[in-house]
């Protein structure tokens, strides 16, 4: 069975609530990630002989051991032996020495720790967690499992220890930015201030067959989760590169010779934002890695000093490095000046990238993406700008990079794309001159400042809405050149419009317009032949299959698709499949790589009643498709039962008041019952002045038996139907159910996402055109006239009251 991600997720924030009470939120890590690691290479280990050559687990040290722990009363001290041993058989014993599991301070006296360690151990020995499988495919959901549980973990801990958590949109947009999809395994990549791993495992991810690892972190704890990390994305043999030590006083990443820093030809950081104490053990005059030869950093500030390090540890000639640092590094003064000027003028900066504020765990400063690059440092003369502070989307009291964000700061910087108030190509001899002496502060080289919205003082004295505001908007005349013709005619005075129709018609006027409607249909041209493009591809996907490498062809035939329409944003398009494939495309395609396209149909039996459904292949779809002339008639049974409904409400609350017909037949709960009703109509059925009151408690039974009948109905229908649509998806062949799954529920989706696309497309026109009318539409003449007629009406009361004004 496949394993979903959002199951994953769960179970492992429940092994977090099995362990409140008695120690910090930050310490839960401790504990389940090593549990997450002896699972996953356990579970791996099952289904893969490669894999179980290659780590040998000795008899003792896999989590079956663990599992057979549960209720021992010394479950904790066992516990312990068995990720010792498992710990040996990885060399992985310092990573695992700070986890006990019979602390009594952390776990609670020997009752509740049995209790607790129990609880805790047997979420994962449910089925539908088995970590091993997913890997048959080449798939990353433990991964990317690891790093939502390192997410919330930075999200609860606070400033000082969210420091070892590089947001994976950020690693993700570096790696990409290095443009690592021609490295081999043989080249090699590496992180000075490691952290948890997530820079380099992203690295990894993004060439063709692996790259070669190294990392250096000087936090005991944080260095330990780089390499549980490296487990559990089956990166075992770059735990050797894994080292723990202070980079800037003791790197030990060295050459053969270990005189010089190990050269490397990609590197990556994070380095902490200007470290005050990264001058204790180093020597700047005599550093014997020369690594300080542009300059000397401040030494109460080590962002030169980590970006220094990084430059010296570059392959010469062809080292290239993505480094993340404050904005400060790009303008501040003194000693930090003369390195950036000596780096500017030896060639080695080759783009910088402005981030958005509040992107990263322990602080909410904005940061910057600094690209050196060794290859073409010589003949550099410009310094590639982008401005992407803008581009995010709030995610609880953070900010967070979209897919879209991502796509786009990498497409403007592999094309070197000049967009207004985005980014430039800057020469180095602008960056240099007298004005600018190499500050390299974004804002000076990239006007980011939006235009100010006008207001025109001769259209609220006269009215018309200004021509300039009407020129603003000419991405839409161009796109449709008969639209402003058909919504706006000129005013005597040239310089103003007017709307032809009422404001309130703008959006229908637009809709129904012909240019729309050719437009949508255009934009629905281009979906359908998305379809086809991608469609042999769906058809191919199987059991087997890569489904990352799956949704990556998807997206990048979509943004290719949509690039040339006209007003439609094809990266906002992007993100709207990258949301799709996070909420549903993503475990229906594990699900299929897993277990292929025969619909895995799931049994509930709750209270005796048979209940089913299938993830894959929603009813909805099934219904939809075989039995849409059955559901239709439930529909109309239903739509029948809600009219009785109503009229029976309506009798109610005709009825309250002191003379209520129903307080005769209501029972102790003040619900009308089925006994009394009938028994007070047998009472006043041949009495004369109860007649009115006997033809509404008629009506009302009435209407009673046919919404009882009508509900006896609709569920007795919508039973039937249910059971047919089970019947039939136990014979839907495999094919028949991808052709349903492609077709009517990812196409569909897409489809649906495309076309709100499209609306918004006019809507926004409408809402500039509603705003720009309702602003002049009351010129100053008429407000003066309205006033002078309040005015009077006011003067005439207060005279009658004899009052004078």
């Amino acid at each position: 069975m496949a394993i979903k991600k959002n199951v994953l997720y769960s179970a492992l924030w429940r092994m977090c609530d099995k362990l409140r009470g008695g120690m910090d939120a930050s310490q839960y890590k401790d504990y389940v990630l090593v549990l997450l690691a002896i699972k996953y290479v356990t579970d791996k280990a099952k289904i893969s002989k490669e894999f179980r050559d290659l780590v040998k687990l000795p008899k003792g040290a896999s989590f079956d051991d663990i599992l057979a722990l549960k209720g021992k009363d010394h479950i904790g001290e066992e516990m312990n032996k068995v990720i010792a041993r498992f710990a040996e058989a990885m060399d992985l014993q310092n990573t695992f020495k700070d986890t006990d599991f019979n602390d009594a301070g952390k776990l609670g006296n020997a009752k509740d720790r049995v209790k607790r360690l129990t609880a805790l151990v047997a979420i994962f020995e449910d089925e539908k967690l088995n970590l091993g499988t997913h890997k048959r495919s080449g798939d990353d959901i433990l991964g990317d499992a690891y790093e939502y549980f390192m997410k919330q973990f930075a999200t609860q801990s606070g400033k000082s220890k969210g420091q070892f958590y590089t947001p994976a949109e950020v690693s993700r947009l570096m790696a990409k930015l290095l443009d690592l999809r021609k490295a081999t395994p043989s080249d090699t990549v590496y992180d000075p201030t490691c952290g948890s791993g997530s820079l380099l495992l992203k690295a990894a991810d993004e060439t063709p067959e692996g790259i070669t690892m190294y990392g250096q972190e000087k936090d005991r704890t944080t260095a330990n989760l780089a390499q549980l990390n490296m487990i559990v994305h089956n990166q075992l043999t770059a735990l050797e590169g894994i080292k723990c030590e202070n980079t800037l006083s003791k790197p030990l990443h060295l050459n053969e010779t270990e005189q010089m820093l190990k050269k490397f030809d990609f590197i990556v950081a994070n380095p902490p934002f200007s470290d005050k104490d990264w001058s204790i053990g180093v020597s700047t005059t005599d550093d014997p890695y020369h690594r300080f030869k542009l300059g000397i950093p401040p030494k109460k500030n080590g962002d030169y000093a980590f970006l220094l390090h990084i430059l010296a540890a570059l392959q010469d000639g062809y080292g290239q490095a993505a480094v993340i640092l404050p904005h400060g590094v790009l303008f501040r003064g003194n000693a930090e000046a003369l390195i950036r000027k000596n780096l500017i003028r030896k060639g080695y900066i080759k783009a910088i990238i402005g981030l958005p504020p509040n992107l990263f765990y322990g602080t909410g400063i904005p940061a910057c993406i600094i690209l050196l690059d060794k290859q073409t440092a010589s003949t550099r003369r410009h310094i590639f700008m982008i401005d992407a502070a803008q581009g995010f989307i709030k995610d609880g009291n953070k900010n967070r990079l979209r897919a879209q964000d991502i796509h786009k700061i990498v497409d403007t910087f592999r094309n070197r794309t000049t967009c207004p108030k985005y980014s430039r190509n800057v020469p180095i001899e602008e960056i240099s001159n007298a004005e600018n002496d190499f500050n390299l502060n974004i804002p000076r080289y990239i006007d980011t400042i939006e235009d100010e919205d006008l207001q025109d003082i001769q259209a609220h004295l006269q009215g018309g809405i200004p021509a300039d505001d009407i020129a603003h908007l000419a991405s839409y005349w161009e796109a449709f050149p008969t639209l402003q013709q058909a919504l706006l005619t000129r005013c005597k005075d040239a310089d103003y419009y007017r709307l032809h129709n009422p404001v309130d018609e703008i959006i229908p006027t637009l809709a129904q317009h012909p240019a729309i409607q050719q437009y949508r249909q255009q934009v629905a041209a281009t979906f359908q032949e998305w379809c086809k493009d991608v469609q042999s591809t769906l058809e191919k996907f199987a059991q087997g299959s890569n489904p990352k490498k799956c949704i990556h062809f998807l997206s990048e035939k979509l943004l290719k698709a949509f690039a040339q329409i006209d007003l439609l944003d094809a990266y906002s398009l992007y993100q709207g499949l990258m949301d799709y494939w996070e909420d549903t495309l993503q475990d229906d395609c594990y699900t299929i790589a897993m277990q292929g396209w025969q619909p895995e149909i799931t049994m509930h039996s709750p209270k005796k009643k048979k209940e089913w459904d299938c993830d894959l292949l929603p009813k909805t779809i099934g219904i939809e498709h075989f039995f849409a002339t059955q559901q239709a008639k439930i529909d109309t049974l239903k739509t029948s039962l809600e009219e009785i409904t109503q009229q029976l409400e309506q009798l109610h609350a005709e009825q309250v008041g002191e003379e209520d017909i129903f307080s005769e037949v209501k029972g102790h709960n003040g619900k009308i019952t089925k006994i009394l009703l009938e028994k007070r109509l047998k009472n006043i059925a041949k009495e004369p002045e109860h007649q009115e009151e006997y033809t509404l408690l008629t009506q009302y039974q009435s209407l009673c038996k046919q919404e009882s009948n009508l509900k006896s109905q609709c569920k007795k229908q919508t039973t039937a139907l249910d059971e047919q649509l089970l019947r039939t998806y136990r014979t839907l062949t495999a094919k028949e159910t991808q052709q349903l799954v492609i077709h009517h529920k990812w196409f569909k989706a897409v489809a649906q996402m495309v076309e709100a696309q499209v609306d918004q497309v006019y809507n926004q026109l409408a809402d500039r055109l509603q705003t720009l009318a309702a602003r002049y539409a009351t010129p100053l003449p008429q407000l003066t006239q309205e006033v002078d007629t309040l005015t009077q009406k006011v003067t005439s009361h207060l005279n009658k009251m004899g009052f004078q004004w």
